[in-house]
């Protein structure tokens, strides 16, 4: 398996941090957010990694290099701008090859995401969420956490392992799913596509599925939540 990593952001909300350094290369409790998982991926057996990116992307070329100082293989999917998720798988397909691939939002904190769960998780679970009499599979996997604080209303709801736009309780997508490349074969490389109203199509379709992860999980979205991660008392490994 292959995973992409989604560097490309500009991190607006991160400002002025992110105006000299690109947030997936902003300090965590003493390493980078974008080496957390390129370190839990290759304990997985995932070395295999692209990462696309736009803002100030050539430092982050500088700083990972072709990977090998972390026991990875990284390939590179650079962005004039940013063209958003989908865009970004799109712009990225022909690295990621004809296999489900994993793709992980290089903004969140998620120091012990097993990432080995990841790999074969839609052949495990095919027969989950499908219509009734109807030969049908699933595209994509997600992974959901419980809600943040900055997000109570969440994503979206989970009934049997099939991901639904309706229904209680709600949860936040993590940024973590596995995805069919098929997925995305109406986003025109070098378009800007959003995810969601990908995810919520094929969800509409039940034709996503997923679980729920309750390990750690931070969406770092804000420079006040990186100075909670950072806080000394807050500090564990």
């Amino acid at each position: 398996m292959k995973a992409i990593i989604f560097a490309a952001g500009r991190g607006e909300r991160m400002r002025p941090l992110t105006d000299t350094c690109p947030k997936p290369l902003l300090q965590v409790r003493g390493r980078p957010l974008i080496v957390w998982h390129i370190l839990n991926l290759v304990r997985a057996g995932i070395k295999e990694i692209v990462i696309n990116h736009a803002h100030l992307g050539q430092m982050i070329e500088d700083a990972l290099g072709d990977g090998s100082q972390f026991g990875a293989r990284i390939t590179y999917s650079p962005e004039g701008t940013a063209l958003e998720t989908a865009g970004g798988i799109a712009q990225a397909r022909h690295l990621l090859g004809d296999q489900p691939f994993l793709a992980i939002a290089g903004d969140v904190y998620c120091p012990h995401f097993d990432f080995s769960a990841a790999k074969g998780v839609l052949e495990e679970n095919d027969v989950w969420g499908k219509p009734h009499g109807k030969e049908t599979r699933d595209l994509g996997w997600l992974y959901l956490v419980k809600n943040p604080a900055h997000h109570p209303e969440g994503d979206f709801a989970l009934e049997s392992y099939a991901i639904s736009n309706e229904g209680l309780p709600r949860y936040t997508f993590s940024g973590i799913g596995v995805y069919r490349p098929e997925m995305f074969d109406t986003v025109t490389p070098g378009s800007s596509a959003k995810l969601a109203p990908i995810l919520r199509e094929f969800a509409n379709q039940r034709r996503i599925g997923g679980e729920i992860y309750r390990g750690d999980w931070t969406d770092v979205g804000t420079v006040e939540r990186l100075e909670q991660l950072n806080a000394p008392l807050n500090y564990k490994n």
